[in-house]
């Protein structure tokens, strides 16, 4: 009778831990062949994306800064000068919301910043909340290189190529 219930208990204690995700987070690459799709979608859809300064960073930029993420379809969404000196858009420590408009995508799976002017900025994150996927989060805390598209791309298979054309 105690075998019985031991060698259940015994399986969870040994399996459970072994079957959980572990998560990777990766660091940002410079992709000097990122382009812009210019092509647009009739579809259109909102997305709010939510952007951390590092409290590393400096008090503020004026640097000019923009965004493109997309889905492993080649659905991509392309947001220039999200920056604006006079409301000093990232600050240090601060959290800036936009909302940004463009073709319905599945699951985000890149994001790119790009960084233009002297100042430097260190981003410490980016979440980007869609209407068909997941809110996803891409780390950065590092500075972003000058006039180069700098981020992540997790997209997976055969069709991850296309997003990148």
């Amino acid at each position: 009778m105690i075998s019985a219930l031991f060698l259940p208990l015994l399986f969870t204690l040994i399996i459970i831990p072994f079957s959980q995700a572990v998560s990777i987070f990766s660091r940002p690459q410079i992709h000097p062949s990122f382009k812009i799709n210019t092509t647009q979608n009739r579809r259109s859809c909102s997305f709010t994306v939510s952007i951390r300064t590092s409290c590393s960073s400096i008090r503020y930029t004026r640097d000019r800064i923009s965004l493109a993420f997309g889905d492993a379809y080649g659905n991509q969404v392309y947001a220039p000068r999200l920056d604006d000196p006079r409301t000093r858009t990232f600050e240090r420590c601060s959290t800036d919301t936009f909302k940004i408009y463009g073709p319905c995508t599945y699951q985000i799976c890149y994001l790119y910043l790009y960084r233009s002017g002297y100042d430097g900025w260190i981003p410490y994150d980016v979440t980007v909340y869609g209407y068909n996927s997941r809110p996803v989060t891409f780390y950065y805390n590092e500075l972003i290189p000058g006039d180069i598209w700098y981020g992540f791309n997790n997209c997976y298979g055969a069709t991850s190529s296309s997003a990148m054309k």
